[in-house]
């Protein structure tokens, strides 16, 4: 698998990146039998949707995994929802889109559209819970309760090594989450995890929202991941301490992610 930054910036777009977004892809067989590379995004908030087109075909987008309903994560599917419906060679058809909540309802929130708009021909709106899972292509979606103030969850993904395709390999992705059981058991034992760490230490003491850098290198350190990448760092929160406060509870690599950056698995 291949993990591409679209966007990482917390709570909103920042001045060098969009909103919390990322691109998974993996090479696997599709239902004939050819081999190709499948591409799914993880969360698609402020600014994703231009920023994907730098890299990746979003005709060829085979699935959308939102991890909650929050603006900061989802608001792009509007540009989304336009670039399939208006393609100029025709409607490219729907995608599957999985959420907590109603996703048709918050897209329709979004775009200020009419009751009767069900976007059927750009979605297909799945509404998941934890415990459920999903398989797109060689990969398959775990989803794990979050700690948030509204429904979440985390994603647990496998899917082929990158670099041996006959060796499976894993990452999670916590979404919006405070420390919490949970997310220990979808990050156990993975080779990536990719975890928001929104809030410092000592200022934000609000609980059941977002992990701190240390609460991220706990998590890391307590279901044992290879690699700790820190995301959703909102403009105001100083990525080098919050580096600094997640190597002091985790002895793995830790690095926090910027747009654009890649990551293979």
């Amino acid at each position: 698998m291949k993990l591409t930054i679209i966007g990482c910036s917390g709570s909103m777009s920042g001045k060098d990146s969009p909103a919390s977004a990322y691109l998974l892809q993996a090479t696997g067989v599709d239902e004939t039998g050819q081999e190709r590379v499948w591409s799914i995004v993880l969360d698609f908030g402020p600014g994703a949707m231009g920023h994907l087109l730098r890299y990746a075909d979003p005709a060829r987008l085979d699935g959308m995994f939102l991890s909650h309903l929050h603006a900061d994560h989802c608001a792009d599917i509007v540009g989304m929802q336009v670039y399939r419906r208006w393609y100029p060679e025709g409607a490219l058809g729907p995608i599957p889109v999985f959420s907590p909540g109603d996703g048709a309802a918050r897209t329709r929130g979004i775009a200020d559209d009419p009751l009767e708009e069900t976007y059927a021909g750009e979605f297909e709106f799945q509404q998941i819970k934890p415990g459920d899972s999903v398989k797109v292509g060689p990969m398959e979606v775990k989803f794990f309760a979050g700690w948030h103030s509204v429904p979440a969850v985390a994603m647990r993904i496998t899917g082929p090594s990158e670099a041996d395709p006959d060796r499976r390999v894993t990452m999670t992705y916590t979404g919006d989450t405070d420390y919490v059981s949970t997310v220990i058991d979808a990050a156990r034992g993975v080779d990536l995890l990719l975890s928001e760490a929104a809030f410092e230490e000592g200022r934000d003491l609000v609980e059941g929202i977002h992990m701190t850098g240390r609460r991220a290198g706990v998590v890391a350190s307590e279901a044992g991941v290879g690699r700790l990448l820190l995301t959703h760092l909102q403009p105001w929160t100083n990525p080098v301490r919050t580096v600094k406060d997640a190597r002091a509870v985790y002895d793995g690599d830790v690095e926090t992610v910027q747009a654009g950056g890649v990551y293979e698995i």
